[in-house]
């Protein structure tokens, strides 16, 4: 499958600004759950390329591979807190919104363990993801290339 669109050079200051979300999202929630969220919204959506790319960041960041391996059955896998199920629960639902309308029982679970603020963001990170993967798949963005950043 080749590319379709450079959509980064097409709108650049589109792409900027996504940028710019994501780094106040990494501000705003631990980068770990960041990763894990991002990975179950493509695992649902089939972004190939958003797939590979918050796995190989979540690697970086230290998350294990049992966990990783896990995601896509979190409901029945011990590997996960409350938090991070109630997080992925929350995913799922907001991923799947057309269907689910993000019920109560969902909103009221990952209410308990998050912040007004935490919640906000968490929400944001779902909806961003969600916009990434169809921008991915939309103009066949190539999966393997990404190579997480450095860090010391």
């Amino acid at each position: 499958m080749s590319i379709r669109l450079e959509y980064a050079k097409a709108s650049p200051e589109v792409f900027k600004a996504m940028l710019g979300v994501e780094k106040l999202l990494h501000a705003s929630l631990e980068s770990g759950l960041l990763h894990m969220v991002k990975l179950r919204a493509s695992q649902i959506n089939g972004c190939a390329f958003c797939i590979d790319m918050h796995w190989k960041d979540a690697r970086a960041a230290g998350e294990s591979e049992q966990r990783l391996y896990a995601l896509d059955a979190w409901e029945e896998s011990p590997f996960y807190t409350d938090r991070e199920r109630a997080a992925f629960a929350w995913t799922e639902s907001l991923t799947h919104v057309a269907t689910t309308h993000a019920p109560d029982a969902d909103f009221a679970e990952v209410r308990k363990h998050f912040s007004d603020e935490q919640l906000a963001a968490l929400t944001w990170a779902i909806a961003t993801i969600n916009a990434w993967n169809r921008i991915g798949i939309a103009f066949r963005s190539t999966p393997g290339v990404y190579q997480p950043p450095k860090t010391h």
